[in-house]
């Protein structure tokens, strides 16, 4: 039983981990985006209701993004059922952009408020101590440093030519 439950749970990960790495890349920087949007007068006073938000609350503006990106997600498969495989991925793509943005954003406005659910407050820890976890275990692979240097290499090589030009 025990192999089963490693091989479950080894099996939820490599699932996860494309999920997680696109989420560490894009949360900070798009959840600084979207903060930009505060600069805003109508935006800055929506925040702040949404900071003031009592834990149920706070938990509806949360779950929102995910149900109103839901249509597009349906568009994006209908597109691609008519053959419109391009479009189809960039309106995905698009919209993973714009719900991690709005959502990361939105994370941050009401983290205090879901932290006083009790449910919450119990498995938000655990579920970040496993993210973290796992991201290191990727962080470490050779793939991953491989591609870091790959990364830098492109990025040093990038620079020089725009200097050149």
């Amino acid at each position: 039983m025990r192999i089963l439950t490693k091989l479950l749970r080894a099996f939820a990960a490599a699932l996860l981990v494309p999920l997680l790495l696109f989420e560490e890349w894009g949360w900070e920087p798009l959840a600084a985006l979207a903060a930009r949007l505060a600069r805003l007068p109508l935006w800055a006073r929506l925040e702040r209701v949404i900071q003031t938000l009592p834990p149920r609350g706070a938990l509806l503006v949360f779950l929102l993004p995910v149900l109103m990106l839901l249509p597009l997600k349906l568009l994006a498969l209908f597109l691609l059922g008519l053959g419109h495989a391009k479009s189809a991925v960039l309106l995905l793509v698009g919209a993973k952009l714009a719900g991690t943005a709005i959502v990361a954003r939105l994370f941050q406005l009401v983290e205090p408020a879901l932290m006083r659910i009790p449910l919450f407050a119990r498995w938000y820890p655990r579920w970040k101590q496993w993210k973290d976890r796992v991201l290191g275990l990727v962080h470490r692979s050779a793939a991953w440093r491989a591609a870091r240097c790959l990364k830098n290499g492109t990025r040093r090589w990038w620079r020089r030519l725009r200097r050149a030009g």
